[in-house]
């Protein structure tokens, strides 16, 4: 018996500190910063989920508590938020939004491993087609196959964003970029 304290992934008070500093600042879309900020609170939580697969992958965890983990992390991260500015709530509705696929593709990925040999974008493109015939939950199945194919090595190329109308599959999709970005380069974002 070890008396190594757990590994923890992710915290309610660190979900929290990102939420107050969004909160604290003047928030513009357009400017870079802002959107910055909305990026980086996006791809820390990323980061997390990829904490939890890689301490999977080098069996410091099993199956069971490697969902159990990724349940904790999405439980905090999607939590409803109420801000006084309405925009801000939207803001994070939007990242919140574009985290779900995320979620799920871990589970996935760890529940079944990555979903075929088909290429992501042949997936984005399914996802896309299922959401303009307004199959949303078929849409959602697409990007998270996609998403486990990511976590396998496969590389999602955001150009392909450019082809698509915005919805919800363009909201996923920035989901999935975030989780490739904290696979290639799975460091802590600073939180200040």
């Amino acid at each position: 018996m070890s008396d190594e304290a757990p590994e923890t992934f992710y915290s309610a008070e660190r979900w929290q500190n990102w939420l107050t500093r969004v909160e604290e600042e003047e928030l513009d879309p357009d400017n870079e910063d802002s959107a910055r900020l909305l990026i980086n609170l996006q791809d820390d939580a990323a980061i997390a989920i990829v904490k939890v697969l890689s301490a999977f992958d080098d069996g410091r965890i099993d199956e069971d508590r490697a969902v159990e983990e990724l349940a904790e992390i999405r439980e905090i991260v999607l939590q409803e938020v109420e801000f006084e500015d309405e925009e801000k709530t939207i803001l994070i509705d939007g990242v919140q939004t574009s985290l779900v696929p995320v979620f799920y593709a871990a589970e996935e990925y760890i529940v079944a491993g990555p979903s075929s040999d088909e290429p992501v974008s042949a997936f984005i493109t399914a996802a896309a087609d299922a959401e303009s015939q307004e199959e949303l939950d078929a849409a959602l199945g697409y990007i998270v196959q996609a998403g486990t194919l990511i976590i396998d090595g496969e590389t999602l190329d955001m150009s392909i964003a450019e082809e698509l109308e915005y919805g919800l599959v363009a909201e996923w999709l920035n989901g999935l970029d975030s989780l490739q970005s904290a696979l290639s380069d799975p460091e802590v974002v600073e939180e200040d």
